[in-house]
């Protein structure tokens, strides 16, 4: 595990502190929300770039790449 020391501005802290002692936070739940917060920024972010790398495909091309993608990774978890 890592440590990080993150400036942030004193209205988003408290807000988020806000936010986590409203839905009854406990010690550690600051560390989670930040985790959560990066995760989901990481996998929008790679959304929008497959999404602009295959702009220039037709929709069927699109899902037939998924649909690849998923039978593979599927077939894989049974290794």
């Amino acid at each position: 595990m890592s440590r990080w020391d993150l400036v942030i501005t004193d209205d988003t802290d408290r807000r988020v502190r806000s936010y986590l002692a409203r839905t009854g936070g406990r010690k550690g739940d600051l560390s989670r929300f930040v985790d959560r917060a990066v995760r989901q920024a990481i996998f929008w972010e790679t959304v929008e770039a497959i999404w602009e790398r295959n702009k220039h495909l037709p929709a069927e091309a699109v899902q037939s790449l998924a649909d690849e993608a998923v039978a593979g990774a599927r077939a894989n978890r049974h290794l």
